[in-house]
């Protein structure tokens, strides 16, 4: 192709059709156009392919412990994460969920690294391509009586339970999940360093955020619609006024009782 032929609107045109496995092919014409317009977006291209090398480098490394266990013979292995340890009102939610050998989907990460609307487009596509999702929730009824570890090692447990198949194998963030029958593996940092982790940590954290904006509508006055029952000063100031309500940990908020 002769980049010098075309106009830049044509040229516009064109970077619109091609996806970025393709560049490779463009960016050196682009880059020996005689117009400084051109050779630009043949920067731009050359950069972002860089940028997408990188991550999907980034996605194979987060592989490796999928691909051992499926060089040992499984091919049914589960991520496990959770969110919801933390706040003062809200349940505990967990995730399992199992990827595909060969997933591609680029910017799986730790949910707590990205913005609500990234986790979101993740989301779609991890639901779009997942084996299996299994979600297990714990109210905070229940994390007051048996406190906030166990209901999330019962939140982990009741995701693999919910999955549509039994995995050979779990892959668990930090903790171990007891009494599960299945073998597993804790990783520290798992929702950084292991990918089906990752992505459950975002499937369990969208899952939960949705959760807690619907429950805004009910109790608009501690702004769960914003801080997801985390104690933000505006938590803070709507406990002060008006109370606990039934969504409250009150294991978290003695001094409120």
């Amino acid at each position: 192709m002769d980049t010098k032929v075309l106009s830049s609107n044509e040229i516009q045109e064109l970077l619109i059709e091609i996806k970025i496995e393709e560049y490779p092919l463009y960016i050196d014409l682009f880059l020996n156009d005689p117009r400084k317009v051109i050779q630009k977006k043949g920067r731009s291209l050359e950069s972002q392919y860089k940028k997408y090398i990188q991550e999907k480098r980034r996605i194979e490394k987060m592989k490796e412990f999928e691909n051992r266990l499926y060089l040992s013979g499984c091919t049914i292995i589960a991520g496990v994460d959770e969110v919801g340890r933390g706040p003062l009102a809200g349940p505990v939610v967990a995730a399992a969920v199992i990827l595909p050998m060969d997933l591609n989907i680029l910017e799986i990460d730790d949910s707590k690294k990205m913005t609500e609307k990234k986790r979101e487009e993740l989301m779609y596509y991890i639901e779009r391509d997942a084996r299996a999702i299994g979600i297990g929730i714990v109210d905070q009824v229940t994390i007051d009586e048996i406190n906030i570890l166990n209901a999330t090692k019962l939140a982990m447990k009741k995701a693999v339970k919910a999955l549509e198949f039994t995995p050979e194998h779990v892959l668990v963030d930090a903790i171990t999940i007891d009494n599960l029958e299945i073998n597993q593996t804790g990783i520290i940092k798992g929702d950084q360093k292991c990918l089906s982790i990752a992505a459950a940590s975002i499937v369990a954290k969208v899952t939960r955020d949705r959760m807690m904006i619907e429950q805004h509508a009910l109790y608009p006055q501690y702004d769960f619609i914003n801080n997801k029952g985390y104690g933000t000063p505006k938590h803070y100031e709507g406990i002060n006024k008006h109370g606990l309500c039934p969504l409250h940990r009150k294991s978290f908020l003695k001094d409120y009782i």
